[in-house]
């Protein structure tokens, strides 16, 4: 054996009852039932010691003795040493005074449980030792013959390096069952990611081709429009072109935002925000001082939270260009213990509502409630003060 072996505890898997099947488990409770009632009772019967209720400290001494052993098996779990050894010793010490007060049979079961217990738990270097002692006191005060007796002290040592082994074999078979399930778990989760691969190519391929393509032709349009005279006529069909090519680069934009999406290349939640209020084009129907404010300790959310955070944040300034165009807009994040929250204000519109107000379904409030309620969590949105607000909260 190597040194390893020696010094090595019992895994923890090996060491819990994980894995152990139900007709085991009650069979092992039917056999420590019929020990302690066997115990109590030889305790009861025999009467010694001084006094008439001499029995009433063998009963106290064999329930201590449990609690002592729960508190052995819980340190040896645990894999503390000097614990184990400690609350082993103890036992092996209250047999000894068991004996002393004229209850054999519950010294010899302690020494015998002593004896197999540790070599199935305890590290070998120290568990060898423990049940030599536990096992050299029942010799010295068993009444078997030297035939009997050495046949027990070798089926006792055989059965408590035999339980070891079992437990070992369990342990590994639990490890190999958790690698298993592992595997597993990678497995779906990289079909997962080479479907939605998939899906975002096709998506790649369709729409964003298709809108990149209506683009390059509205912008075609815008110019051939602005070479024609002046008019109202002209003026109108601009301004539709326009509005058009507008939404067309938003719908590009959020297609390729779907598409980092899939493959798991989203970026951070708030340079996103950043992007929605300061990027290129992005400011258009806003006042120029709108800003970003990011509270608490940032950390990465999850695709669902990250995806309703940047939704909401979305259709919240798309209303304001809609509806309040030229307001002065906050959108503040706030990483909180368990969940984030985003609040866009806007201190009201200062210009008249232009075409992208009557645009839509009238449904943008409502898929942002449905969305946070699905996350189990809570979306408001109203007047206040002067201007609008949207408050949203999701578990993250």
């Amino acid at each position: 054996m190597t040194v390893e072996t020696w010094l090595g505890w019992p895994s923890r898997e090996a060491l819990s009852r994980e894995g152990v099947s139900r007709a085991r488990r009650n069979l092992a409770r039917g056999i420590r039932a019929v020990v302690l009632a066997s115990l109590l009772w030889s305790t009861f019967a025999a009467k010694r010691g001084p006094g008439e209720w001499a029995w009433v400290g063998g009963v106290a001494l064999v329930l201590g003795c449990l609690v002592v052993g729960r508190a052995f098996y819980r340190f040896t779990y645990d894999h503390r040493l000097w614990p184990s050894l400690g609350s082993l010793l103890l036992l092996m010490a209250a047999a000894a005074g068991a004996r002393a007060c004229g209850w054999p049979v519950l010294a010899l079961v302690l020494w015998c449980g002593c004896a197999v217990t540790a070599l199935e738990r305890l590290p070998l270097g120290v568990a060898v030792p423990c049940t030599a002692v536990a096992l050299a006191a029942y010799v010295l005060v068993t009444n078997d013959n030297w035939l009997t007796t050495a046949v027990t002290v070798a089926g006792l040592g055989l059965a408590g390096y035999v339980l070891r082994l079992d437990a070992e074999a369990r342990g590994a078979a639990q490890r190999l069952l958790a690698q298993e399930r592992a595997a597993r778990a990678a497995e779906a989760r990289s079909a997962a990611l080479g479907e939605r691969a998939r899906i975002a190519r096709e998506i790649h391929d369709v729409l964003a081709h298709s809108l990149s393509a209506q683009l390059v032709h509205l912008e075609a349009a815008r110019l051939l429009i602005e070479r024609e005279p002046p008019g109202e006529f002209r003026d109108t069909i601009l301004e539709r072109v326009v509005a058009a090519r507008g939404m067309a680069r938003e719908g590009l934009a959020e297609t390729r935002q779907a598409l980092s999406a899939l493959r798991g290349e989203m970026t951070p939640v708030e340079d996103f925000l950043h992007t929605l209020v300061d990027g290129p084009g992005a400011a258009g129907g806003l006042a120029p001082g709108a800003r970003v404010q990011v509270t608490g300790e940032r950390r990465a959310l999850p695709a669902e939270a990250s995806g309703a955070v940047r939704r909401v944040a979305q259709e919240a300034l798309t209303n304001v260009r809609k509806h309040a165009p030229g307001a002065l807009v906050t959108v503040r994040l706030e990483y909180l213990a368990g969940e984030v929250a985003l609040e866009v204000r806007d201190s009201g519109g200062r210009g008249r509502a232009g075409e992208l107000a009557v645009s839509g379904s009238g449904y943008g409030l409502l898929g942002m409630r449905e969305r946070a309620e699905l996350l189990g969590g809570t979306l408001e949105a109203g007047p206040e003060e002067e201007g609008f607000v949207v408050r949203l909260r999701v578990p993250a």
